[in-house]
C-alpha cells in the first residue's frame, strides 16, 4: 500500500490532498445529512467554489444524492466513507496529532475525531461512537465497566451497540450522582449502555455530594458496600472531564464552595475532584464510589473529552490522574499541543 501510494504521489502529487478533502466532505455529509452546500462549506472550512466542484464529482460518481432538503450519502457513498476512514486516519494529520498527544501526555492510546464538539453536537456523538468502537476492541466477557455521568458519557450510551466478543458484562456507575439531571446521571447512563450491549447493570442510589456524617453511615450499609466493591473491581473505567465552574453550578454547589473553586482557580472536575491548572486538588466532593487513587487498579481507564473549551481541563486532569486512553476531537487536540501556554 505504501509503495503504491508513493508511486501515485509522484505521478499525481496532490492525490493525498484530494483524497482527504473528499473524505472530509463525505464524513461531514454523513454526520449532518441532509445538508446544503453553503452550510457544508462552512463546516469543512473550504471555499464554496471548491466544495461545489467536489460535490459535482461525488454526485456524478454516485456517492451523494442531491435533494430539495440537501445532500445525503448514497449507500455507495456510505460504504466509500467507511472504507476510506481507516486509510485516511493512517495518512492524515489526525494520526500525527494522535502520536504527538500520546507522547505529550504519556498515554497508551489516543483517538482524535474531526471537528469541534463545542460548535457541533454531532462531533460529540462521534466521540461516543469512537469510544464504543474502542471498548468493543478491548472488552472481554464477564468484565465490569464503571461509567461516570455527564453529557459526553450520555453520548457514549447513545452510541452503544451489542458487544459480540464481550458477553455478560456488567455496567456500574463509578460514583453516586443523584444530584445530576436524570439523563446525565451515571445510573441512567450505565443502565442504557448495559441494555444496548446486552449486558447487566447495577445501580448506586447515593446522593452526591454527601456530608461527612452521611458518608460514614451510608458506606457501611451492606447493599452499598457490595456495589462499591464491584465498582472498585471494575476492569474498565470510562469517564469524562468537566469544566470546574460549569460542573459546580450544575451540581448546585453552595456559595462557599463556589467561591473556593473560583478563588483557587479550579479548571477541571472529575470523580468529584476539582483541580487547578497544575493538577492540584482545590476542592473534593465527598462521594461514594471511585476516587482518583482507585484508577490505578483498573486494567484500562478511558477518558472521553472534546471541545476547544475543555483544553485546560484535560491538561489539568492528566497532571493529576492515571488514564490509559484519551478520545478527543480535533479542536481540543490542536490546543492540547500548545500546552501550558494557554
Amino acid at each position: 500500500m505504501k509503495e503504491l501510494l508513493a508511486i501515485q504521489e509522484k505521478i499525481f502529487p496532490d492525490i493525498l490532498d484530494v483524497m482527504q478533502r473528499r473524505y472530509k466532505i463525505l464524513h461531514y455529509i454523513k454526520m449532518m445529512q441532509p445538508i446544503g452546500r453553503r452550510s457544508l462549506a462552512d463546516f469543512v472550512e473550504m471555499k464554496e467554489r471548491v466544495v461545489r466542484g467536489e460535490i459535482d464529482f461525488l454526485h456524478d460518481h454516485g456517492f451523494i444524492a442531491v435533494t430539495a432538503k440537501g445532500m445525503k450519502l448514497t449507500p455507495e457513498g456510505l460504504r466509500m466513507s467507511e472504507e476510506l476512514s481507516t486509510f485516511i486516519n493512517e495518512i492524515s494529520k489526525f494520526r500525527v496529532l494522535e502520536s504527538q498527544i500520546k507522547d505529550k501526555l504519556q498515554l497508551e492510546h489516543v483517538i482524535v475525531i474531526p471537528g469541534n464538539s463545542d460548535a457541533h453536537e454531532t462531533v460529540k456523538e462521534q466521540l461516543g461512537k469512537a469510544c464504543v468502537q474502542y471498548l468493543s476492541s478491548i472488552l472481554s466477557a464477564e468484565q465490569t465497566v464503571a461509567i461516570t455521568g455527564g453529557t459526553t458519557m450520555s453520548e457514549v450510551a447513545n452510541m452503544m451497540t451489542p458487544l459480540a466478543h464481550a458477553k455478560n458484562c456488567t455496567f456500574v456507575p463509578a460514583r453516586g450522582g443523584l444530584g445530576e439531571q436524570v439523563e446525565n446521571q451515571a445510573n441512567t447512563i450505565c443502565a442504557e449502555m448495559a441494555k444496548k450491549a446486552n449486558g447487566k447493570y447495577r445501580m448506586l442510589y447515593v446522593p452526591d455530594p454527601l456530608s461527612e456524617e452521611s458518608y460514614q453511615t451510608i458506606k457501611e450499609e451492606p447493599a452499598i458496600k457490595e456495589i462499591v466493591e464491584l465498582i472498585h473491581d471494575a476492569a474498565v473505567v470510562i469517564h469524562g472531564i468537566g469544566d470546574a465552574v460549569t460542573m459546580a453550578e450544575r451540581r448546585k454547589a453552595s456559595s462557599t464552595v463556589m467561591r473556593k473553586i473560583k478563588d483557587k482557580h479550579a479548571v477541571s472536575e472529575a470523580f468529584g475532584y476539582y483541580l487547578d491548572k497544575n493538577g492540584e486538588v482545590v476542592h473534593k466532593v465527598r462521594t461514594v464510589g471511585l476516587q482518583l487513587d482507585d484508577l490505578k487498579n483498573a486494567n484500562k481507564v478511558i477518558t472521553v473529552a472534546g471541545g476547544k473549551s475543555k483544553t485546560q481541563a484535560i491538561l489539568s486532569f492528566f497532571k493529576q490522574a492515571k488514564s490509559d486512553v484519551l478520545i478527543t476531537d480535533e479542536a481540543a487536540a490542536n490546543q492540547l499541543l500548545k500546552g501550558d501556554s494557554l
